[in-house]
C-alpha cells in the first residue's frame, strides 16, 4: 500500500500558524519575509502590510534587537536573551524571551528565524505571588514580634510607676518619667506596626468618593509646591469593601508620595478598570486599577523589593510602617499594591477585585 506524505515545507507552516509563540523570519537584509498570526497579534500589524518591510519599521525603537539579528547573519550562530524589553511602539512596552537562530542557505537566501514568547503575565503572576507570601510573613512576623515586647513593656511601665511612688525627690522622678514615656512610645510604634485588627467590615463603597475624602485631608496638610491631579474612571461600579480601611491604606501610600517630592511636585491618582484580570493566582472579571504617582526622584532599585516590609524606610525621621499597613489592609480585600520606581518618579498601584459586579447576568 501506498502512504501518502505531506511535503514537509505545507506541514511545517501549517504548524506555525496555529503556535502561540509569535514566528518572524527575515531574509539577509533584514526584510521581514514571514511572521504567524501569534505575531501578528504580538505586533498588533497584519501580515499582509508588513512583509517586504524592514526591522527597522517593525520596531523602530530597538536598534540592539537589529544589530542581534545582524551578527546572527554574519556569524551563523544564534542566541538567546531572557526577560528583554521590547519597546512596540511609543507607549507599548513588552517583556519577553526571545530565540534567534541562523538558517543558511545560497548566498542571499540566508535567513533569521526569531521566536519571541511574552512572559510580562507570567512575572507578573510571580512577582505578584512572592509579594503576597511576604505579606504573610511580614504580618507572622510582626505578630510574633508584638507579643514579644508588649508583656515585656507592661512590666517595665509598671515597675517605673511604683518606683516612683517610692521616690522622695521630684529630681530622680525625671528618670522615672523618661521610663514610662518611651515604654508607652515603644508600645505606639508596635500597636502601628499590627495595624487594624478588626476584620473589615464591608458594605458597598465607591472609590472616587474615597480618594475625595483622602484628598481633603492631604491638601490641608501639603506644602504649597505639592499638586494633585486627578485622571478618573467615572464608569467604575460602587463595590464592596471596609470604606475606613480603604481610606487608611489610601492615606498612607499619598502620604508618602507626598513626603517623596520634598515640597514640590505633582501627583496624580487615577483609576480604571482591567478586565479578565489576574491577582496572584486568582483571575478576576473585573479589577479596579488605582495608581498614585509622584515626580520625585524615585525609589532607590535596593529598596523596591522591601518596600513593603515594616521599619524599612529611606528617611531618617520615618518608621517605615505605613506601607506595610497599607498593604495588610489591601489584602485583606483579596487585593495587592505593586511598586515600580524610575528617574521619573514612582508608582503605587494598588490592585481590588470587583467582587460585587462579577456576577453572571444568567
Amino acid at each position: 500500500m501506498m502512504v501518502k506524505q505531506t511535503r514537509p515545507l505545507k506541514l511545517g507552516g501549517l504548524v506555525l500558524e496555529y503556535m502561540n509563540t509569535a514566528v518572524l523570519v527575515f531574509d539577509a537584509e533584514l526584510r521581514l519575509n514571514y511572521l504567524n498570526p501569534a505575531a501578528e497579534m504580538l505586533f498588533a500589524v497584519s501580515a499582509r502590510q508588513m512583509v517586504g518591510t524592514s526591522v527597522q519599521e517593525l520596531l523602530p525603537a530597538e536598534p540592539t534587537f537589529r544589530e542581534n539579528l545582524h551578527q546572527a547573519l554574519t556569524t551563523g550562530q544564534g542566541m538567546t536573551e531572557r526577560e528583554l524589553t521590547l519597546m512596540l511602539n511609543s507607549e507599548k512596552k513588552i517583556t519577553v524571551d526571545c530565540s534567534v537562530t541562523s538558517i543558511r542557505g545560497e548566498a542571499e537566501d540566508d535567513l533569521v528565524l526569531v521566536e519571541i514568547m511574552q512572559v510580562d503575565h507570567h512575572l507578573r503572576i510571580s512577582r505578584e505571588e512572592r509579594l503576597q507570601a511576604q505579606n504573610l510573613a511580614t504580618r507572622a512576623l510582626v505578630r510574633g514580634f508584638a507579643h514579644e515586647v508588649k508583656n515585656p513593656l507592661g512590666g517595665l511601665r509598671g515597675a517605673a510607676q511604683l518606683l516612683e511612688g517610692e521616690l522622695a525627690e521630684e529630681s530622680l522622678k525625671e528618670y522615672t518619667q523618661i521610663i514610662i514615656g518611651e515604654a508607652d512610645r515603644l508600645q505606639k510604634l508596635v500597636d502601628e506596626m499590627l495595624g487594624p485588627n478588626r476584620l473589615p467590615k464591608k458594605s458597598l463603597v465607591n472609590i472616587h468618593e474615597i480618594l475625595e475624602r483622602v484628598r481633603s485631608l492631604v491638601l490641608a496638610e501639603m506644602p504649597e509646591g505639592v499638586q494633585i491631579k486627578r485622571n478618573y474612571d467615572p464608569s467604575i461600579p460602587e463595590f464592596t469593601a471596609d470604606r475606613d480601611q480603604l481610606f487608611q491604606a489610601i492615606l498612607n501610600i499619598v502620604r508618602n508620595a507626598i513626603q517623596a517630592v520634598e515640597g514640590k511636585g505633582i501627583i496624580e491618582l487615577s483609576t480604571r478598570i482591567e478586565r479578565q484580570f489576574t491577582i496572584g493566582n486568582v483571575r478576576h472579571r473585573h479589577v479596579l486599577r488605582l495608581d498614585i504617582s509622584d515626580d520625585g526622584p524615585g525609589i532607590p532599585e535596593d529598596m523596591i523589593q522591601k518596600i513593603f516590609y515594616p521599619m524599612v524606610t529611606s528617611r531618617a525621621e520615618g518608621t517605615g510602617v505605613g506601607l506595610s499597613i497599607s498593604q495588610s489592609l489591601i489584602s485583606r480585600h483579596d487585593g495587592l499594591i505593586e511598586c515600580s520606581s524610575s528617574n521619573e518618579g514612582a508608582n503605587f498601584r494598588i490592585l481590588l477585585p470587583l467582587e460585587t459586579e462579577m456576577k453572571d447576568d444568567g
